[in-house]
């Protein structure tokens, strides 16, 4: 398979790592200022982009033009940008996750299935940890967790509280971000209810986990045909299909 990859940082040298071990072909592995270089470069069957926002618009004219397959884990994109990231599935088959790691799909599903039912009765508070490096907050992931819970975003979203702040009101939803160390990152939804509560935390030992959620998607996704599709549809429909068999 040939792959093209976006952001060579240590995501990119991961995957990059990853994809030579299964003997795929490197067609280019890129950073920001190679970016000029994908207006040349030929049809890959998948690119795989853990970039920067800035990336995006070069990069949708490349997979307009070949038809390359998209599978991209780059955070903080603006609503724009992220239109734009979807209008791509009418050409090629494009997946977006902010989080590539088997068990945060698992928990997404939880949350989407069985999460709902708790808001009745539970206040729901979110704390994410990440590494000192890292320039987003919240993180992508915890964003994505709190629309799998609140797909309405009936919840309002609190970013911190500072001095005499009032009671906790129904209609909030805490999402808190820890920064330090090398933490590659770790997620927990807290449930508190009357005299009882609820915890579901997914952690991640190393960066490692995401490249390899990555690859493996990028193995299912190509291929398929166009559409903008969640890690859980391509991850889960494929298990599925092999149970099927």
């Amino acid at each position: 398979m040939k792959i093209v990859i976006m952001g060579h940082g240590k995501m990119g040298r991961m995957v990059e790592e990853l994809a030579r071990q299964k003997g795929w072909e490197i067609l280019a592995a890129l950073d920001a200022q190679d970016a000029p270089a994908l207006a040349e470069l030929p049809r890959a069957d998948v690119a795989i982009d853990f970039s920067h926002p800035d990336m995006l618009e070069p990069l949708a004219e490349y997979i307009q033009r070949t038809g390359t397959a998209l599978c991209s884990g780059t955070t903080g994109y603006t609503p724009a940008q992220q239109q734009r990231l979807g209008a791509l599935g009418q050409t090629a088959p494009v997946l977006y996750s902010a989080n590539y790691s088997l068990g945060i799909a698992l928990l997404r599903q939880i949350l989407a299935q069985f999460g709902p039912a708790l808001l009745e009765d539970f206040d729901v508070e979110m704390v994410e940890k990440h590494h000192r490096l890292k320039a987003d907050a919240p993180s992508g992931t915890a964003k994505m967790l709190a629309d799998a819970l609140d797909p309405q975003q009936k919840l309002r979203r609190i970013a911190g509280r500072e001095g005499f702040c009032g009671a906790r009101t129904p209609d909030e939803m805490g999402i808190f971000s820890v920064r330090g160390g090398t933490v590659a990152g770790e997620h927990t939804v807290y449930f508190f209810g009357e005299e009882e509560t609820l915890s579901l935390t997914h952690s991640a030992a190393s960066r490692r986990i995401f490249a390899a959620g990555a690859i493996k998607a990028a193995a299912l996704l190509a291929g398929k045909a166009p559409g903008f599709y969640s890690l859980d549809e391509i991850l889960f429909s494929h298990h599925a299909e092999e149970r099927t068999k």
